[in-house]
């Protein structure tokens, strides 16, 4: 199993800081606890430090593991080049509301968000929906600015 890297979690901007050792039960139920506030999560750090594997895998498995049926769990990893389409804001826009078919609750994770251009309205996009979760990681020092963060917590 991969190691997770220890995080601090700042609340008053939704925001968890990978560093160093193995956490991870804190993290997910960090996750846990953050679901259905309304808010952007972000999950930020520094590359390979494990912000992928504790979105796309141990949130999911999590996810999964309490009823959540799949289809209602959209994954979108941007650092895979298969995905590069994705990158084009409209695109990703699309491809996830295309995807949302019901009134149910569906959960968005974007892996590696800073790749995709105008990505902060990308993700305001989000935050009039009832219905979506939308869980973010990023490696780029932009996710740090207070203009993201403020545009976030509207």
């Amino acid at each position: 199993m991969q190691s997770l890297k220890t995080c601090i979690y700042t609340e008053s901007t939704n925001t968890i800081y990978f560093c160093d050792a193995d956490k991870k039960r804190k993290y997910l139920q960090e996750l846990i606890n953050a679901c259905g506030n309304r808010m952007i999560k972000v999950i930020t750090g520094m590359r390979r430090c494990g912000k992928s594997y504790l979105l796309f895998t141990i949130f999911h498995d999590y996810l999964v593991g309490n009823g959540i049926p799949e289809d209602h769990i959209i994954m979108v990893d941007l650092e895979n080049r298969r995905n590069m389409a994705l990158r084009d804001p409209d695109v990703l826009l699309n491809h996830i509301f295309d995807r949302i078919v019901d009134k149910e609750h569906y959960y968005v994770l974007l892996d590696e968000v800073q790749l995709v251009s105008e990505f902060e309205d990308v993700l305001n996009s989000f935050l009039k929906e009832d219905n979506v979760d939308v869980f973010v990681t990023g490696s780029n020092a932009k996710f740090l600015s207070k203009d993201v963060i403020i545009s976030w917590t509207r």
